[in-house]
């Protein structure tokens, strides 16, 4: 039996009803998290509920506290028995009248759910560039909102052509992100990365691998980056809160060798999440 936490309440998810009205189903009016559970310790849920809240004040959407969410997470955890797992907050808006103008009052549905982690995941990946463009200019670019139908053709496109993840240029033709992660690059030594004004969502596990490069003295830079410098890259990676950190082993039609650099920010991020 899987136990999901909505609206406060812990429900068997067979049991579990959302309003047909709610603006998430109809509108895409919502936000979302997707974070990870090591020993049953949520990583990085500070920085998750932070960018989750900031996400709903640029909405406008009414939010619980963020220690009631915290409670939300502990409580599913602790209801599926899971350690190890991955964890989906998901926020709306709540049901409202037609049209799309918010309502002057609403009351927020939130979620929360709890799984098992698939039995393994990719150790190294493939990536390509898409037609899907992302547009810097919109400060939806840099939130998590539920609107995510750019982001499933990107990686329809990618898979159609025999890779592992989508790389979405922006309106500029520079490097914005991957579809479901945040690409960092090897140039000149120097760990790079894009910059969110190029219209990509800072994620939190990109967060923490430059955190980690400043700590440890790893040389490292959020700068704009262009297709060229894929193909000029001595070592490839990708994040996201999931897969940690993952080599790209192939880029276009290019081989990129897992490298040192790459292994050593592996090491490092699986060694950060156990700490206390």
């Amino acid at each position: 039996m899987t136990m999901i936490h909505l609206n406060g309440r812990l429900l068997d998810a067979g049991e579990a009803r959302i309003d047909p009205a709610d603006r998430g189903l109809l509108l895409a009016d919502g936000l979302f998290e997707t974070l990870r559970a090591y020993g049953g310790r949520p990583f990085c849920l500070d920085l998750h509920l932070a960018r989750l809240a900031a996400g709903a004040t640029l909405l406008g959407l009414p939010a619980p506290p963020i220690p009631e969410i915290a409670a939300a997470v502990s409580e599913t955890l602790a209801a599926n028995s899971l350690a190890d797992a991955s964890i989906r907050i998901t926020l709306t808006r709540g049901a409202g009248p037609r049209g799309l103008l918010p309502p002057a009052e609403s009351a927020p549905t939130l979620m929360v759910a709890a799984h098992l982690l698939p039995t393994s995941l990719p150790t190294a990946m493939s990536a390509c560039l898409v037609s899907i463009r992302r547009n810097e200019h919109s400060p939806l670019s840099r939130i998590k909102s539920l609107a995510y139908l750019e982001n499933i053709l990107a990686l329809s496109e990618a898979a159609a052509a025999g890779y592992d993840e989508a790389i979405l240029l922006n309106t500029a033709g520079r490097i914005t992100a991957g579809s479901r992660s945040n690409l960092f690059l090897v140039l000149d030594g120097v760990i790079t990365t894009p910059p969110p004004s190029e219209g990509l969502l800072p994620g939190i596990a990109r967060h923490t691998v430059l955190a980690l490069a400043d700590k440890h003295r790893i040389p490292a830079r959020e700068m704009p980056v262009t297709p060229p410098d894929m193909a000029r890259a001595s070592e490839a990676f990708l994040t996201n809160s999931l897969l940690e950190v993952v080599p790209l082993t192939r880029l276009q039609d290019q081989l990129v060798p897992a490298g040192p650099v790459t292994g050593r920010l592996r090491r490092l991020y699986r060694d950060s999440t156990a700490a206390p």
